[in-house]
């Protein structure tokens, strides 16, 4: 096992007995050094979306003032939920390690499937309904980000 990994474990291991949130923890790499540390901040914070990787890739683009972590490895203590695993391709990482499985987490509760069973159903399917409206709105927007000479592509 890396270092790194261990540090992982470790920050989720804390997380949990120092009641803060749920039990993952991730670290982020740069040239073999860490950079960033992630824990879940979900239930303390209160932030859905304050997962380990979230949390990480937030302190990562802080500390290299970038939201472009190429160059940059994320460990994880559990295989990415869907929205982690989002969040790692925008953050354009070039590599996740992990530890426990998508079926370890599911079996102490933590269980995505439905995540990734809504996303395979076509829109108009979906437990979570989804409708479009004031379409022209939405595109002004779009129009003047596409006509932007001073827009940072990400």
């Amino acid at each position: 096992m890396s270092e790194f990994m261990q540090e992982a474990g470790q920050i989720a291991l804390e997380n949990v007995l120092s009641g803060k949130g749920g039990p993952f923890g991730a670290v982020i790499v740069k040239e073999g050094q860490i950079i960033a540390r992630g824990m879940n901040l979900v239930t303390s914070t209160p932030d859905p979306t304050a997962h380990a990787e979230v949390t990480a890739i937030r302190e990562a683009a802080k500390a290299l003032g970038t939201f472009d972590l190429s160059g940059c490895e994320i460990y994880t203590s559990c295989e990415p939920c869907p929205m982690c695993l989002g969040a790692i391709y925008w953050a354009r990482l070039d590599r996740v390690y992990y530890a426990a499985t998508q079926a370890d987490a599911a079996d102490i509760d933590f269980d995505d499937e439905f995540i990734y069973q809504e996303f395979a159903r076509p829109i108009e399917d979906r437990r979570l309904p989804m409708i479009q409206e004031a379409r022209e709105e939405g595109l002004k927007a779009f129009k003047a980000w596409k006509d932007s000479q001073d827009k940072i592509r990400y």
